[in-house]
């Protein structure tokens, strides 16, 4: 089949990551601002919130092989099921679609922002970080969370699907395909992201941070940039050590 143009999957990966942060970012804006009816900190929520995220994301960003994140990108291009040449273009694709995201579900909760009365606070909706800072142990929490993800979309997703010269050109896959890695995801999130908010995806982290930065949320807190490298270098560690334990695999 042909294989779609950089302009399709560039739209596709960035509609994509900005449905999945529109609804991640927007669980946790739910249960953290006091005037919307989802108020009270909820980690099973919030958990299924991002996993379902990535289902909505996932689901429509079919067309470039759903990768919705910098690390999944890295991987596929080092197990040779994309070309290198796609990789910064997906990159920034997803980027900009985590920002656009992160605006979005701003302004959903915008007049819940507005009312809430401790804005110093409201840093942790849009972007993660430890509850034990610990920077080492930080990057080893958020390498493991992502050497699970990876590994899964290596051995067994719809993902790993030649996104190059035989790109796929219909969405055989279905949506119980896209559910798969939900359920990957809420299993992360579940039972091991207490640790650093499992970011397991850079564009996630590191765009919504951008955003907060620059939202004009009055009285809002730091956006912690000191932290900032930990969940871009952590889930690349975990990808790489993924990747090369499939393809030990494979010799």
């Amino acid at each position: 089949m042909d294989k779609y143009s950089n302009g399709v999957l560039f739209l596709s990966e960035f509609v994509g990551t900005a449905l999945l942060l529109l609804i991640g970012v927007g669980v946790c804006a739910n249960t953290t601002l006091k005037k919307a009816f989802g108020y009270g900190r909820d980690w099973l929520l919030i958990s299924m919130g991002w996993a379902f995220g990535v289902f909505v994301g996932a689901s429509v960003a079919w067309r470039s092989g759903a990768q919705l994140n910098p690390a999944v990108t890295i991987s596929q291009a080092m197990s040779d099921s994309m070309e290198w040449s796609l990789v910064p273009m997906f990159l920034v694709a997803q980027l900009l679609g985590a920002m656009t995201g992160a605006v979005l579900a701003y302004l959903v909760y915008k007049k819940q922002f507005d009312t809430h009365d401790e804005p110093e606070n409201t840093g942790g909706i849009f972007f993660t970080g430890p509850s034990v800072p610990s920077p080492p142990w930080n990057i080893v929490s958020e390498a493991i969370g992502t050497f699970v993800l990876i590994i899964w979309v290596l051995e067994s997703s719809p993902f790993t699907i030649g996104i190059g010269d035989a790109i796929v050109a219909d969405n055989t896959q279905s949506a119980l395909s896209y559910a798969a890695v939900a359920f990957v995801v809420l299993a992360i999130g579940a039972s091991l992201g207490g640790a650093t908010g499992y970011a397991i995806n850079p564009a996630r982290d590191l765009g919504p941070r951008i955003i907060y930065t620059i939202l004009p949320i009055k009285g809002k807190g730091s956006s912690n940039w000191s932290y900032s490298w930990v969940p871009i270098v952590g889930p690349f560690v975990g990808a790489a050590a993924a990747t090369g334990l499939f393809w030990l695999g494979q010799i």
